[in-house]
C-alpha cells in the first residue's frame, strides 16, 4: 500500500466517505449515513467485575499499536517488522496430539489457530476440545455479531452439548448419580485453550444446570443407543438455542447474570463446529463460517473440497427454504438489500432473539428489564415481521470420509474468506507444508517427471527463496489476508495499514479473523484402510 493509499484511507474517513463494509453486524441499508442512524446491540458494557477476566485485556497487545480514532492529531500507518510480528501473533494457538500407544494413534496430527480483531473487542471465539467420555476431538470457530456475548457463551457451551448428546446411556446415569450424590463429576472435556481466552466465570454454576436438564432429558427418553453423530449435532446445536432463549425469559439470583443473559440472547453468533473419530468427519455449520479440505491429488497437485455453504441471501437452498417457512405474501420483504429482512447479513444464527421472538415478548422482556439501554439493546422490531420466527439455528451437517489424501481442514470466521478464496487458502497452506518439509535442495529430477511433481518442486524453489515468517498457519494466512497486493504477495507497509486502522475506521476494511488449521496424520488413515 502506497503513502497515497494510506493517506486516502485516513482523509476518506475524515470526510465520512462511506466505504463498502465487511462482515454481517446488524445494520439498515444506509444510502446517506448523515441523515439515518441505526443503534447497534453492542456489547461495549463490561461483564467482568474487578479482578476477573476481562474481554477488554484479551488483545491487549494488538491494541497497543492501534489508534483509537481518525480525528487523532498524530495519525501513522508506520510499524516496524517486529511490531507487524507482536500483533499478529499474539492470538496463536498450537497442539501437536500425542501417541498414547501404537494401537488407536489420533487421525489429528496437530492442530494451530489464531485470531486477529477489528473490533474493540473482538466478537470472534474459537474452541478446541478432546471428547474423554467418547471418541474423538472437536474445533470450533464462532462469529459473533452485535457483540462479543453470545458466540462467548456458544464457545464455552456448544461443545459439551455435543459431547453429552453422543453420551451413553449408562455414562449419562453415572454422571447424574454422581452430582446427586454431589461427588466429583466425571470430565467430559479437555479443553486446548490460549491462555488469553476468556470464559463466563459468574454463570458457569446455571450454564452446568442447563446442561445438567437436558442430559435428563436425554434419559429421559429411554432409548439405546443414542444419536448417530449427525442428530447428536443437531440436536444440540438447536437445544443450546432454545436454552438461550430460555434463559433470559426466567428470573435470574443477580442483575450481573441477568445483564450476561440478556446480552447473549439479543446479540448473535454463527458457528461452525468440527467433530474428527478416525477417519470420520463430521462438520456441523450455522451461518457463513466456513470449512474446507485442502486434498493433495495423486498427480501431486492440490484441490479443494467445500464441507459447508455459506447461509445467506445469496444461497439459493436458503432462500428457498425461507419462502417455504413463511407465507408468500412476504417472498419480497425476506431479503432486502442482501440481508434478512434488511437487517443481517446470515440467515440461520444462535441468539438474535429479535429475529424469532413475537413481538409482545420482546416489549415484555425489555420492558422487565433493569437497564438495558446501557447494555446497548434496543427493541426494533423491523418492517414486515408477521411470522417470525425468521432464523434458525439448526445446522447443517456434513459428513466426510477421511482419506489418505486429505491432508488438513481449514475452519474459519468469514473475515479470513472475504479476503482469500478457497483456492488460495488451500495454497498458502500447502506451499507452507511444502517449506517446512524441504530439508536440502532438491536438484535431481525424479522419474517419470509429471506436472504435480514440477509444481511440487516450483513451489519448493519459491518457498526456500522467500522463507515464511511464520511457524504458525494461520497465522501465515491471516498476514496474506490484510496484506496481499494484487500480486498476491504480502505488501509490508499494506500490511501496517491495516495492523493499525483506527477502532472506527477498521471494520470498513476488514472483519475480525479466526482461524484453525488441523492436520491430519496419513499414516493412521492409511493403517484405517489397511487393517479394513
Amino acid at each position: 500500500m502506497s503513502r497515497t493509499v494510506s493517506s486516502w484511507i485516513l482523509s476518506s474517513a475524515r470526510n465520512s466517505i462511506v466505504l463498502q463494509g465487511k462482515g454481517h453486524l446488524y445494520s439498515i441499508h444506509i444510502p446517506n449515513r448523515n441523515k439515518i442512524k441505526w443503534k447497534l446491540v453492542l456489547s461495549k458494557t463490561c461483564l467482568y467485575p474487578a479482578g476477573s477476566c476481562s474481554l477488554d485485556n484479551t488483545f491487549s497487545l494488538k491494541k497497543a499499536f492501534r489508534h483509537t480514532s481518525t480525528e487523532e492529531e498524530h495519525f501513522s500507518f508506520q510499524l516496524s517488522p517486529s511490531q507487524i510480528n507482536d500483533v499478529l501473533r499474539a492470538g496463536e494457538l498450537s497442539h501437536k496430539i500425542l501417541y498414547l500407544n501404537g494401537k488407536n494413534a489420533n487421525s489429528v496430527l496437530r492442530f494451530e489457530s489464531n485470531q486477529l480483531a477489528s473490533n474493540t473487542p473482538i466478537e470472534d471465539r474459537r474452541s478446541a476440545a478432546t471428547c474423554l467420555q467418547t471418541k474423538g476431538m472437536m474445533f470450533g470457530v464462532f462469529d459473533g455479531h452485535a457483540g462479543s456475548a453470545c458466540a462467548q457463551a456458544v464457545s464455552e457451551r456448544l461443545l459439551h452439548y455435543i459431547a453429552v448428546s453422543l453420551m451413553s446411556r449408562q455414562t449419562l446415569e453415572e454422571i447424574e448419580l454422581a452430582v446427586e450424590c454431589m461427588k466429583p463429576v466425571l470430565p467430559i472435556l479437555q479443553w486446548h485453550k490460549h491462555p488469553n481466552d476468556v470464559e463466563y466465570r459468574e454463570i458457569t454454576s446455571q450454564y452446568f444446570e442447563n446442561l445438567r436438564v437436558y442430559w435428563q432429558h436425554l434419559l429421559d427418553l429411554d432409548t439405546e443407543p443414542g444419536f448417530s453423530l449427525e442428530e447428536a449435532m443437531i440436536c444440540a446445536f438447536k437445544r443450546l438455542d432454545s436454552d438461550i432463549s430460555l434463559e433470559v425469559q426466567a428470573p435470574q439470583e443477580n442483575e450481573l447474570m441477568r445483564n450476561i443473559a440478556l446480552q447473549v440472547a439479543f446479540s448473535g453468533a454463527t458457528a461452525c463446529v468440527a467433530h474428527i473419530d478416525g477417519v470420520h468427519l463430521h462438520v456441523a455449520n450455522t451461518g457463513d463460517c466456513r470449512a474446507i479440505l485442502g486434498v493433495h491429488e495423486e498427480d501431486g497437485t492440490w484441490s479443494t473440497l467445500p464441507l459447508t455453504r455459506d447461509h445467506n441471501a445469496f444461497d439459493e437452498f436458503e432462500i428457498r427454504r425461507l419462502k417455504r417457512e413463511h407465507p408468500r405474501s412476504e417472498e419480497k420483504t425476506l431479503f432486502v438489500n442482501d440481508r434478512l429482512l434488511g437487517i443481517l447479513m446470515p440467515s440461520r444464527a444462535f441468539g438474535d432473539v429479535q429475529l424469532k421472538w413475537s413481538k409482545e415478548l420482546q416489549h415484555s422482556i425489555l420492558e422487565n428489564s433493569c437497564d438495558v439501554e446501557a447494555l446497548n439493546i434496543y427493541q426494533y422490531v423491523p418492517p414486515n415481521y408477521h411470522t417470525p420466527p425468521y432464523l434458525t439455528a439448526e445446522p447443517e451437517v456434513t459428513y466426510h470420509k477421511l482419506r489418505s489424501k486429505d491432508k488438513f481442514l481449514v475452519i474459519a470466521s468469514d473475515g479470513l474468506w472475504e479476503m482469500l478464496s478457497n483456492e488460495k487458502v488451500v495454497n498458502l497452506v500447502a506451499g507452507h507444508l511444502t517449506e517446512l518439509n524441504v530439508q536440502k535442495p532438491q536438484l535431481a529430477f525424479e522419474k517419470p517427471v509429471n506436472l504435480g511433481y514440477m509444481h511440487s518442486l516450483l513451489l519448493q524453489r519459491k518457498n526456500r527463496g522467500i522463507a515464511s515468517l511464520d511457524q504458525n498457519i494461520a497465522t501465515h494466512l491471516i498476514r496474506h489476508a490484510i496484506g496481499s497486493n494484487e500480486y498476491g504477495e504480502v505488501d509490508q507497509e499494506k500490511l501496517a495499514a491495516m495492523l493499525t486502522l483506527p477502532e472506527d475506521l477498521a471494520r470498513m476494511y476488514r472483519d475480525d479473523i479466526t482461524v484453525t488449521v488441523v492436520y491430519f496424520n496419513s499414516e493412521t488413515i492409511e493403517n484405517y484402510y489397511r487393517n479394513n
